[in-house]
């Protein structure tokens, strides 16, 4: 067991509850969402303090009764640059940027966008956005990819739910979603071309249903998980660069269901949608219990033990900082940042390393695919299983054990 040191302790003032945490990738940044209104409250921490920095949306109208879709249409969208304290946030005034100065609009980007997911490339000279809004309306099986510099927006391929970096640089993965499958996409990243572009690849996860969270890497890059999804809480943990799964579980009852994800927030024994992260030990992972305490999962042993943190209010959300601290906000607005001891954990240099070699590794059992026929290239895994194309169509045989996807495949080809 990980012994927690409790760096500094906070009220987020203004915010009743937060939301989700997102916290910057190298600076001690992290952005708070409003769980009351469609706003984004910027904190910076370092020492034992917080230190309220700005807002975004502050005077938007409360979410109230909104639920379900209508609620989640209302989320803003954020991102922060890999290196600089400049966040993006997609809104309902618009994409607009926090920076120390201030918040104004974002230069080049489409007036009517109403992104619902937005990344910088790992350059920082790309915004992606989806769904496309080059067009009047939307097209969600497209993205937008704009050129910070020159102001020049392009096609992107489809992607629907957060981009994450993997830790040994020149890999991304991002989720494309349907109602009957998810799919875990990755790419190589395109650092040569502006602006910079994701070039996907042939390998991917496939997920039961829809409603899951961006896929997040362990320092060293060996594993990924993946916080669901609209039926069940669920974690599932993948080996990495193998994608074999690790670990599957549901943390409880009650499920998420509709109309997630608002009425969460008002059950007592609900669980937060925000709730994993990895910390500084590549073998661990956290997750955050409406009891208020976290919970340390071994992946490997699948052995885990909880840590008492809050006291009398539920885990709201939950973030690893850039130095692998841990921050988690409770439900009476406590903020609390949480470091694990020095010695427990391994050297930068040495996760460095090995994130490098996973990533390298991956990208080399790969081959680049067109964007737009994923159907007829994607060689597909669930994490104990692998499809190619040919397998799909002719699969006629699932039983009730199997993914719904799978059922429903079985079924169609079996009618044909």
């Amino acid at each position: 067991m990980t012994e927690l040191e409790v760096v500094a302790r906070g009220t987020a003032r203004g915010v009743r509850v937060v939301e989700q945490l997102v916290c910057h990738p190298r600076l001690q940044l992290v952005a708070c969402l409003d769980s009351q209104r469609p706003a984004v409250h910027v904190w910076g921490f370092g020492g034992e303090q917080f230190r309220e920095l700005g807002s975004v949306g502050l005077s938007s109208a409360p979410y109230g009764d909104a639920l379900g879709w209508e609620r989640l249409r209302r989320t803003p969208a954020v991102a922060w640059h890999p290196e600089q304290p400049f966040l993006v946030v997609a809104g309902e005034d618009g994409v607009l940027r926090w920076t120390p100065a201030g918040v104004s609009a974002l230069d080049g980007a489409p007036v009517t966008a109403g992104y619902r997911s937005l990344a910088f490339s790992p350059d920082g000279q790309t915004l992606w956005g989806s769904p496309s809004f080059r067009v009047e309306g939307g097209d969600w099986e497209s993205s937008d990819v704009l050129h910070l510099v020159s102001g020049a927006v392009g096609a992107g391929p489809w992607w629907d739910t957060g981009v994450s970096e993997h830790p040994g640089g020149g890999l991304v993965a991002t989720l494309a979603s349907d109602q009957g499958a998810t799919y875990c996409l990755f790419a190589r990243v395109d650092q040569e071309s502006a602006p910079t572009e994701m070039r996907l690849l042939n390998r991917a996860l496939i997920l039961d249903c829809d409603g899951y969270g961006t896929p997040l890497f362990s320092p060293d890059g060996r594993h990924m998980a993946i916080r669901g999804n609209a039926y069940d809480h669920s974690v599932d943990v993948f080996e990495f660069p193998s994608l074999r799964r690790v670990l599957a579980t549901t943390l409880g009852e009650p499920s998420p269901g509709y109309p997630y994800p608002h009425e969460w927030l008002d059950q007592l024994e609900a669980w937060s949608p925000h709730n994993i992260a990895f910390g500084s030990r590549p073998g661990a992972l956290w997750i955050g219990t409406p009891a208020g305490r976290l919970a340390e999962v071994d992946v490997e042993t699948r052995q885990a033990v909880e840590h008492d943190v809050l006291s009398g209010s539920r885990t709201s959300a939950l973030a690893a900082t850039a130095t692998g601290g841990l921050l988690l906000a409770g439900s009476a607005g406590e903020l609390v940042l949480l470091a694990e001891p020095a010695t427990a954990t391994p050297s930068g240099a040495a996760n460095r390393n090995a994130a490098s070699a996973a990533a390298a590794q991956f990208l080399q059992s790969t081959r680049e695919i067109p964007a737009d026929e994923l159907d007829t290239h994607l060689i597909l895994t669930d994490g104990a299983r692998t499809w190619n194309v040919n397998d799909l169509a002719t699969t006629t045989e699932a039983d009730s054990t199997d993914p719904t996807w799978l059922q429903i495949q079985a079924a169609v080809n079996k009618a044909r």
